[in-house]
Formats: C-alpha cells, sequence, structure tokens
C-alpha cells in the first residue's frame, strides 16, 4: 500500500465483444469502407497488450504497484495458502494441479470463464438498450442528446462510440475498440508524473513493451466502451478527470479554450498537450469536435452539453422498464 499506481483502472464490464489486438484493422463491408486502414485496434487493458481475460487477471497479480507479488510461484503459494488448492486441482487439465504454473494458469482461466457471466458483467440492460428493443423511449434531452452525440458536425461520439446495433442485430457496444490519441492533460495526482521525463505513452510504453520503437503509436490508448459511463468517477486513462460532463467538456474546449485544460508556463503561455511529447503531436486526433481552433465557438454549448450527458445516463445498466398498459 505504498505505491500508487500509473493507470486509472479500467472497467471489466462488456470485454465479451472485445477484438483481438491487430495492427491493421479494416470495417467489414456493411459497416464502412473495407479499403480503410483504421490501424491498431483491439486487445484488452488500455494499451491493448493482451488479448484474453487470463491473461489481463495476471497483471493485477504480477505487478509491483497492484498485489505485488514476486513471480508466478508466489501466487501459487498465495492461492494454496488461501485454501483453493483441491478445487484448483480438480479443474487442471490434469486432474491435479501439477506444479506452480498449473496452478496460476488453472487460477487465471477460472477468473475468465467467471467474466463470462453475461448478467454480471454485459447484461445489456440499460434504458437504451430497452429503447432499441421498443421497451422505452428516450426523454426529449436525452433524445437531443443523442442526435448530438450521433451528429459527425456536433459531438461526433459516434464515429469512435458506435450507438447503433450491429447488421447482426447484436446490441451496440459504444466503442469501435480502436486506439487513439486524445491529449488528455496531465494528471498531478500520479507520482510518477512528478518527474518531468516520465510519460505514459500508452501503445509505446512504459507497460507496454513491443512497439516502443513506434513513434506513430506513441500517445495512443484504447477507446472503452461508455456502457455505464454514468457511474464512474474517473475519466481517460490517467484518471485526470472526475465528473462526466467535464470529461464531455474536454472534447469540446481542447482545442478551442485550452486554458481551461491545461497548465501555464512560467511566461504565462498555456502548456498544451503537457503529457504528450512534442514528437509526437502529429499522432492527436483532430476529427471534430476537435477540427476548430482556439477561440474558436465549441462544437456543443452548455444547454447541448448536458444533453449528451442526459443520453450518456441512459447507458446505465439496471434500468428498469415500466410495464405495458
Amino acid at each position: 500500500m505504498r505505491q500508487s499506481g500509473l493507470r486509472a483502472a479500467p472497467s471489466l464490464t462488456y470485454l465479451n465483444a472485445v477484438p483481438s489486438f491487430t495492427e491493421h484493422h479494416f470495417d467489414s463491408e456493411d459497416e464502412a469502407d473495407e479499403s480503410v486502414d483504421n490501424g491498431p485496434t483491439g486487445g484488452l487493458t488500455w494499451d491493448g497488450r493482451v488479448d484474453r481475460a487470463r491473461d489481463q487477471a495476471l497483471i493485477p497479480l504480477l505487478s509491483p504497484f497492484e498485489m505485488g507479488n514476486r513471480d508466478r510461484a508466489e501466487v501459487a503459494g498465495r492461492l494454496l495458502e488461501a485454501g483453493y488448492g483441491s478445487r484448483l486441482a480438480a479443474l487442471s487439465p490434469a486432474g491435479r494441479a501439477v506444479d506452480d504454473t498449473a496452478i496460476v494458469a488453472t487460477a487465471a482461466h477460472a477468473l475468465e470463464v467467471f467474466q463470462q457471466d453475461h448478467g454480471r458483467f454485459y447484461p445489456y440492460s440499460s434504458k437504451y438498450d430497452a429503447v432499441l428493443a421498443g421497451r422505452a423511449t428516450l426523454s426529449s434531452d436525452e433524445a437531443e442528446g443523442l442526435k448530438l452525440f450521433d451528429d459527425p458536425a456536433k459531438g461526433n461520439c459516434a464515429s469512435c462510440h458506435i450507438s447503433e446495433r450491429a447488421n447482426d442485430g447484436e446490441p451496440p457496444q459504444l466503442t469501435d475498440y480502436g486506439l487513439i490519441a486524445l491529449a488528455v492533460p496531465r494528471n498531478p495526482d500520479i507520482p510518477a508524473n512528478h518527474d518531468p521525463g516520465y510519460f505514459d505513452l500508452g501503445l509505446c510504453g512504459p507497460l507496454r513493451r513491443d512497439f516502443s520503437e513506434r513513434k506513430d503509436y506513441c500517445g495512443l490508448f484504447r477507446t472503452p466502451s461508455l456502457r455505464n459511463v454514468a457511474v464512474r468517477t474517473v475519466f481517460f486513462h490517467n484518471g485526470g478527470v472526475h465528473n462526466l460532463r467535464d470529461a464531455v467538456r474536454f472534447y469540446v474546449e481542447r482545442e478551442t479554450r485550452p486554458e481551461n485544460w491545461y497548465p501555464r508556463r512560467a511566461d504565462g503561455t498555456v502548456d498544451l498537450y503537457d503529457d504528450l511529447p512534442a514528437a509526437y503531436r502529429d499522432n492527436i486526433n483532430r476529427d471534430p469536435p476537435f477540427d476548430r481552433g482556439r477561440g474558436d465557438k465549441p462544437a456543443l454549448d452548455d444547454h447541448e452539453i448536458d444533453a449528451v450527458v442526459a443520453f450518456l445516463k441512459t447507458l446505465t445498466d439496471g434500468y428498469d422498464a415500466p410495464a405495458s398498459p
């Protein structure tokens, strides 16, 4: 309990449809132009460095700033001490936990299977799901928010957080699983950020190491699902924003009112994109609503931001649709 982590904890819900990480992703012919390479897509965690829940489960177990086990042998020892030995042995392929590797692998597999419980991890029980199923209706504010969410000239949120059902009828995941550079402000509450030479560059490190030499990947983080986003208290990969409305406001003010988000240097100028070195700033997303300049009118006004937030609140699971008359 003496070390702080580097990122906000991502949700473990709605990971059932996340594709394996790939550097080159092409939409299906039913969704968009098949010839367009959408770049890095998929994988679990903020940088997509693992594809299976069993592999993701090992990250906190072995992380020095989470559970802090030295190696798999220590994890296995703790599992045995906790009384899981006989149950893990019964679940192992050999019918017995023959060594530390088998013990840990079986435990990770059990965690993966547990996360396949749809009632807990992907119930699709939000008001928006009820609306899509014809069992509920959006309020006027919620409907306006959805329109702004989808409008490519306004919020343009649906370009990454897809809001429509798939052609096979699958409920929307509210993400395209892509990796994108948003240039969110540096979070001073992360102790590692007290070192001016430290930067969390997402896909190109420091936690993911296989793309450390890919300059075009630096600053990219995976687009999370917006399902249940209204019950979160931290937003973006570094958890630097603690209010849903502020998270939406960042999108429309990053370019138009950067002084609201980034610190000022000693000379009074705004330290724009302060958590991404200048060498990687060509990677920053410039699609709407980021297509404006400083002092321009933001894509959404205060009322429209509130409307988008009203829609986002319909993505919270546990909605009890009123009975039909």
